[in-house]
């Protein structure tokens, strides 16, 4: 590497990282991405979109990047999206790779720090010179990978369903945007009476911004918010917000806690005489694995808000559904998560072979309309905003350990990540711009 390039990826990586900072310690770092996020994200990556890549496409491998939390809090929910993305890679290999060439996978583990994701994405894209990166879980981590792929013009594909007011030309959102599961799922608490709601969650980027939506619902929709709370990342302790919920006069949780938090939240929520018949839970990160980490017992009956079930009854999902369990275990289940993270290496193989390159610009130009029959149904890439087309399913956990939907849309819905399609909504994204 020259001395001007180091220079120029330094003077890159510094910018990013005061975005970084911005992001992790301000009270609004919560709402998405800001007009002066923004500018100092353009900053960062010196106004162009031709920063110097050094995939190197001259073999017959191709490299991809997964950076998922192997270790901390948020393992018990990203192990499992790494072993999908490795299933998807495995099968795409098994047909004749992308574009003739086999992928290499280089793993990293972001130990449930955003400052470590962000580092670990920089070594995948400056270092080992993968062609693109898949993984993230909470927003935390999305925010601080951001500035980093903006900075070096690289792919990011991201999983998770998330609060929305965000859209990045170097990340593809393969998870839901809100409409496609918070206004869903309001949609269906209101549809069954409910009007009292107590919003709990873990204190960090989604379900801060996720509440907002919420509370501009509830405004429009003629419902209450009588309580809201936030708890730190991996707090095992909810005796007082559980007391509050229960003298609130709430008919109705929205509940945003993430990881190991929702293990001791439902263990006291029961403990507390709290039942699913007369306040129920209706989750936005509780899948199947959870499920059986919170123990189903504390759960059962509870509702979820997702994009994809393991019961989902078509041909796609029960042959995914069998293959997982071949390749780690008749024990293990499927998730909205890993399935999204799953048919996210399908949409980037669509893409590259759409484009007919692994050049970035050229695959951000091929996106649009590009689809995959996937477990959770037909998913479409929208090429402006770098959302997906996904249906949305309401779902009611059974004694089984399995979700089973209760509701669902009348098919795909058109991602919406900035909500200007709602009319209760228009505040929402004030001072927030998209790309």
């Amino acid at each position: 590497m020259t001395t001007s390039r180091a220079r120029k990826i330094g003077a890159r990586l510094g910018a990013a990282a005061c975005v970084l900072a911005a992001v992790l310690s301000t009270a609004g770092c919560g709402w998405g991405r800001t007009v002066a996020e923004k500018e100092a994200a353009d900053a960062a990556s010196d106004g162009s979109t031709n920063a110097a890549s050094c995939v190197d496409t001259s073999g017959d491998t191709i490299k991809v990047g997964f950076v998922n939390s192997l270790s901390g809090t948020m393992a018990i929910s990203e192990q499992t999206v790494s072993d999908s993305l490795h299933m998807a890679v495995d099968e795409i290999n098994a047909k004749g790779g992308v574009l003739g060439k086999k992928i290499q996978v280089v793993q990293q583990d972001g130990k449930s720090e955003p400052a470590v994701f962000a580092e670990k994405a920089k070594t995948l894209i400056e270092k080992e010179c993968v062609a693109a990166v898949f993984g993230g879980w909470t927003s935390s981590s999305r925010k601080a990978m951001l500035p980093v792929f903006e900075a070096d013009n690289a792919l990011l594909f991201y999983p998770l369903q998330y609060e929305g007011m965000e859209a990045s030309p170097n990340i593809f959102y393969s998870g839901a945007a809100p409409n496609q599961q918070i206004v869903p799922a309001l949609d269906y608490l209101k549809e069954k009476g409910y009007k009292k709601l107590f919003l709990v969650g873990s204190d960090y980027v989604f379900p801060q911004t996720a509440n907002r939506v919420v509370k501009a619902y509830a405004e429009g929709n003629g419902m209450q918010v009588v309580g809201e709370e936030y708890t730190p990342m991996g707090s095992t302790d909810f005796t007082t917000i559980v007391n509050k919920l229960k003298f609130s006069g709430a008919d109705a949780v929205v509940n945003t806690l993430n990881g190991d938090s929702n293990v001791a939240f439902f263990k006291e929520y029961k403990a507390s005489g709290l039942k699913a018949d007369t306040v129920p839970v209706i989750s936005m990160s509780i899948a199947e694995e959870e499920v059986s980490a919170i123990g189903v017992d504390n759960v059962k009956d509870q509702l979820t808000a997702w994009n994809y079930y393991q019961t989902l009854d078509n041909a796609q999902n029960k042959t995914f559904v069998k293959d997982f369990k071949a390749k780690y275990g008749q024990n293990r289940p499927t998730s909205d998560p890993m399935e999204s993270a799953y048919t996210s290496v399908y949409l980037w193989k669509g893409m590259v072979e759409k484009a007919k390159s692994f050049d970035v610009d050229a695959v951000k130009k091929a996106a649009d309309g590009v689809t995959f029959d996937a477990p959770e149904g037909r998913v479409k890439v929208d090429g402006e905003n770098h959302h997906i087309y996904k249906t949305s399913y309401i779902g009611k956990i059974g004694s089984d350990k399995l979700i089973h939907t209760v509701w669902k849309s009348d098919g795909p819905i058109k991602p919406d990540p900035y909500l200007k399609t709602y009319d209760w909504a228009k505040s929402l994204s004030a001072g927030v711009e998209s790309n």
